[in-house]
């Protein structure tokens, strides 16, 4: 089992930061990647970005590609979502997951394990 537990939610002006970080615990060993997905109320799920955690490769949604950033600190099991230049598009719920196998990994199928989330609001 992996324990994923996200960080860093807050209410922001629009144009704003926001840094969200999840930190793994448990089997750490058993997933591949990890990404970060979010859901604004009434709407689906949406992937946002995924780190492959040997490689250090990085993919992103067309939507957030340039302004998010997706890292990791090995040491501490912990994945970070840098958000810059927010804006109201971006409320919604983050969360955090972990996964592997042969699935693309913009898809939540992809993941085995999920946090519990974090609310990021943006005002205009």
């Amino acid at each position: 089992q992996v324990q994923l537990v996200e960080s860093g939610g807050d209410s922001v002006q629009a144009g704003g930061s926001l840094r969200l970080s999840c930190a793994a615990s448990g089997y750490t060993y058993s997933y591949d990647y990890m990404g970060w997905f979010r859901q604004a109320p009434g709407k689906e799920r949406e992937w946002v970005a995924t780190l492959y955690k040997t490689s250090s490769a990085t993919y992103y949604a067309d939507s957030v590609k340039g302004r998010f950033t997706i890292s990791q600190d090995n040491a501490k099991n912990t994945v970070y979502l840098q958000m810059n230049s927010l804006g109201p598009e971006d409320t919604a719920v983050y969360y955090c997951a972990a996964g592997g196998g042969v699935l693309p990994a913009s898809r939540p199928h992809a993941y085995n394990y999920w946090g519990q989330g974090t609310q990021v609001t943006v005002s205009s």
